[in-house]
């Protein structure tokens, strides 16, 4: 696996502890400006690991159809 790849895997994981965290805020009872920033964080933690997602699909090698 490229240094890359790795790189790029770790920082996904990394990322989604960090969503994770956000989830956890939002399961609690409801509290309005604790809930308000923990969804904002979720949102933008996941759109970082569909971007990353993307990085990563796109280090994989693409099979060649004959």
């Amino acid at each position: 696996m490229s240094e890359r790849l790795e790189t790029l895997k770790k920082a996904r994981d990394r990322m989604i502890e960090d969503r994770d965290a956000h989830a956890k805020v939002l399961a609690a009872p409801f509290e309005r400006d604790t809930a308000e920033r923990a969804r904002n964080k979720f949102v933008e933690f996941q759109a970082l690991i569909d971007a990353l997602d993307r990085a990563i699909s796109g280090e994989s090698p693409v099979p060649v159809k004959n």
